[in-house]
């Protein structure tokens, strides 16, 4: 299913998880410090798997383990960890940076989408605009998405610029049309369909 991603909600997680550019930074935690392509090696599973023991042991119990694709990109649960508190971060921040560095990922980042995920988006995008969604742009490669929910809307593309949020009965009326996209969409950007990507 589509999400609606609010640049509040964007905001926050990268404040909790990621550091902010903007106002103090001093006491936000930082999870990470390695890449969204990692090295390749036979102990990069296993490595991601202790990461994500740790994140999940230390406030986000329902956190997937990370997965490579062919290519060596990291693709991660971040969805799981737009909740979490300040004090969670800042205690999977204390326990699990340096299994996180280790491993080569940072929990917030994903590579770009790849060409299936990208191409079910397309179609999903052709089926909103045809069914009272005309500003639903096409998704590229560089365009953010969540793994396991697929690629999120903007208010512009939405109509009143998104003032009814996901009640909107037009933005339903397209939903409930274009079903089977959207689920194909969703379905392409699990993480076990990125880990073949």
């Amino acid at each position: 299913m589509k999400i609606l991603v609010t640049a509040a909600a964007v905001c926050a997680l990268v404040v909790l998880l990621a550091g902010c550019t903007s106002g103090t930074s001093s006491d936000i935690p930082h999870l990470g410090g390695g890449s969204a392509h990692a090295g390749s090696g036979q102990d990069q599973p296993a490595k991601l798997h202790a990461a994500a023991d740790c994140i999940r042991s230390h406030g986000a119990p329902g956190y997937q383990d990370p997965v490579v694709d062919s290519t060596g990109h990291v693709y991660t649960d971040s969805r799981s960890l737009q909740n979490l508190s300040e004090a969670q971060g800042k205690a999977i921040e204390q326990a699990c940076s340096s299994l996180i560095t280790a491993a080569g990922f940072s929990p917030t980042d994903e590579p770009p989408a790849p060409p299936a995920l990208v191409a079910a988006g397309v179609k999903a995008a052709q089926c909103l605009r045809a069914h009272g969604l005309p500003d639903y742009r096409d998704p590229k490669g560089s365009t953010p998405f969540t793994p396991g929910h697929g690629f999120g809307l903007s208010a512009d593309e939405i109509p009143n610029n998104g003032a009814l949020g996901k009640q909107d009965p037009s933005l339903q009326a397209a939903f409930k049309a274009c079903r089977k996209q959207l689920d194909a969409e969703v379905r392409a950007s699990s993480l076990s369909a990125l880990s073949h990507g």
